[in-house]
């Protein structure tokens, strides 16, 4: 599972996602669209078409027209449609029981990361939209006066429970500050601390 080697002791995944969707739906639309029109502009030229409404244009051009109607097809595959699949891939909110990290990127990564121990607050902002596709933005808000915002969570309010659920569970005596968790040996570790003793939802 993702994050499983980045793990430390007693620390557990909770639950993997991804930003909504919903700004794909450009992409995919030119995606299908885009070989279509190219698909009847080359068979509109090599019927002579073009040729009729511009007799400039001879005969011996529509090959040529057609295989730029291709190439346009796979430019915009490959300048529109494909990085934002690939952002959107290479996006991820991993909530465990003890932070949260949202990575970004899939060579080049990036990751933010938020102690569960460090938040004061936790807030879900929502678009119309995003009320109807029940996204939304959320606002953690950190002991040092910061607020970090992971954009577009799918199930915002269900994915808010989670992280107030794991942080009611954290163990007493962390401190807040630095996260750190009790020192505990490890046959003391409380089970729901212990790796695979908790339902990871």
């Amino acid at each position: 599972m993702v994050m499983r080697k980045g793990l430390v002791p007693g620390e557990q995944v909770i639950t993997i996602t991804r930003p909504q969707p919903r700004r794909l739906a450009g992409p995919a639309a030119a995606f299908i669209a885009a070989p279509a029109a190219a698909a009847f502009a080359s068979a509109w030229t090599l019927r002579g078409e073009a040729a009729r409404l511009m007799p400039a244009i001879s005969a011996d051009w529509a090959p040529w027209i057609a295989l730029a109607c291709a190439l346009a097809a796979v430019w915009i595959w490959l300048a529109y449609c494909l990085p934002p699949l690939l952002r959107w891939q290479g996006t991820r909110y991993i909530l465990t029981s003890r932070r949260i990290v949202a990575r970004y990127g899939m060579v080049r990564r990036r990751d933010e990361q938020v102690n569960l121990g460090s938040v004061r607050n936790v807030t879900v902002h929502q678009s119309v939209w995003q009320r109807i596709l029940r996204s939304g933005n959320i606002s953690l808000e950190t002991g040092y006066q910061s607020v970090v915002t992971i954009q577009d969570v799918p199930e915002a309010a269900r994915f808010r429970d989670f992280v107030l659920d794991a942080m009611a569970e954290l163990p007493a005596g962390r401190d807040p500050e630095t996260d750190e968790l009790p020192e505990y040996a490890d046959d003391e570790l409380p089970w729901e601390l212990r790796e695979g003793g908790h339902d990871e939802r």
